[in-house]
């Protein structure tokens, strides 16, 4: 790798208790946390030494030069003499930072850090945390193409919706590196791999099924569309205004365009309308759905309540009607935790220089992620554990294959 993510904590004076208690006040508890946040959490390391003057003009003037001019021409080969080719940008506007909301640049950067220590520890991918101080799409967009030049990839990352899609859109037109929003597409791989999963165990396909998701945002767009392409037999949307349908004229041109997608039953009114016969609930909200609305869901029901740290119906609720129950908590079985698609996505699509991140290479990872599961199959364990050393291996293997099959792959 070209460069290794570390802890840069060793002086205890510097990065201990004391440090902890310098935030958060000599009379507050102690708060790990904080100790662990101290001085941040990765840092950049060499990898070639620099012992003497020979290592020196070799890794700097003036043998750097001779590779500088054989980029210049033949620019391919800054993927063989750069870490171009191993790097992802993880980019922000800080404006909607996991529960938290629009908290700013700034703020955002304990969350960009630890997103790309992540890419490091679960697949082997050096990732750059970029908070920029910008909320307009036009801005972003500029930004990020200036930057595209020392990236392999760019992961965008908390930027609120509906301006998300359109950053996301217009970045993938005018680069030729893949630009991935997680929180859209990694909710939706890890999503319809679990469900993949609850519907083998109980006998179904995703075709037999008729979902509802609470939460029109990125992620349940994203979700949406995706399970429409995998082959759901039927998938509602409700926002905080009821089930998205072609009779409401107060939608978004996302939410028109929804409408247009989903919703074949054609159902209208609040989100426990629809959800009445419903063989799946996907919660991507942070709202509450009310126990009698649960309740009313088809037999063998599976309830995903991903939001954190409340998730929409508590899992002692959900089991009571419920054959699969998920979360995005990690103390409960079957976490949906987007650490299990990216690390091995971008990995993959980085591993044959893909020039985009198609919606085949998506469902090989979903794929590739449920088949971990294997013959382990049950109620509790539709999903694999994030920490399961198989899981980046094998979806990085199934996203790499896929970039071939789809000619999009450049090596």
């Amino acid at each position: 790798m070209a460069a290794e993510i570390v802890n840069p904590r060793s002086d205890s004076k510097t990065h201990g208790a004391a440090g902890a208690d310098d935030i958060s006040g000599a009379d507050e508890p102690f708060d790990p946390a904080f100790a662990l946040h101290r001085g941040g959490k990765m840092a950049v390391q060499a990898t070639v030494p620099i012992r003497d003057k020979d290592d020196l003009s070799l890794a700097y003037t003036p043998g750097v030069a001779k590779v500088c001019s054989a980029i210049a021409e033949n620019p391919e080969l800054v993927h063989d003499y750069t870490w171009k080719s191993q790097v992802v940008a993880v980019v922000t506007d800080g404006t909607a930072v996991l529960g938290l909301g629009d908290i700013g640049p700034e703020a955002s950067l304990p969350v960009m850090e630890g997103k790309a220590i992540l890419f490091k520890q679960f697949g082997g991918v050096d990732a750059v945390p970029i908070a920029l101080a910008t909320t307009d799409v036009d801005e972003i967009v500029e930004t990020v193409v200036r930057l595209a030049p020392s990236f392999g990839g760019v992961n965008l990352e908390d930027i609120s919706a509906p301006r998300c899609f359109e950053v996301e859109r217009r970045l993938q037109e005018r680069l030729d590196i893949p630009v991935f929003h997680d929180d859209q597409h990694g909710t939706a791989v890890v999503t319809l791999a679990a469900l993949r999963n609850a519907a083998k165990l109980s006998g179904r396909t995703l075709g037999d099924l008729r979902g509802v998701i609470s939460g029109a945002g990125a992620a349940g767009v994203a979700i949406a569309k995706f399970l429409l392409e995998a082959g759901i037999g039927d998938i509602a949307v409700a926002d905080r205004k009821g089930i998205v349908s072609r009779d409401r004229d107060d939608l978004t041109d996302v939410k028109r365009e929804l409408a247009e997608l989903t919703n074949r039953a054609d159902i209208s009114g609040p989100l426990a309308t629809a959800l009445a016969g419903a063989d799946v609930f996907i919660g991507v909200s942070g709202g509450t759905v009310p126990e009698p609305a649960v309740a009313s869901m088809a037999p063998g029901a599976f309830v995903f309540a991903m939001a954190n740290p409340n998730p929409e119906v508590h899992p002692d609720v959900a089991h009571k009607y419920a054959a699969v129950v998920a979360t995005g908590r990690s103390d409960y079985p079957n976490q949906i935790n987007n650490v299990l698609a990216f690390p091995g996505i971008f990995a993959g699509a980085l591993q044959v220089r893909a020039s985009r991140i198609t919606e085949g290479m998506k469902i090989a990872a979903a794929n590739a992620l449920a088949d971990v599961v294997g013959d382990e199959l049950a109620a509790d364990y539709v999903i694999p554990s994030p920490f399961d050393e198989r899981v980046a291996p094998a979806v990085t293997a199934a996203v790499a294959a896929a970039a071939r099959a789809e000619g999009v792959a450049r090596r």
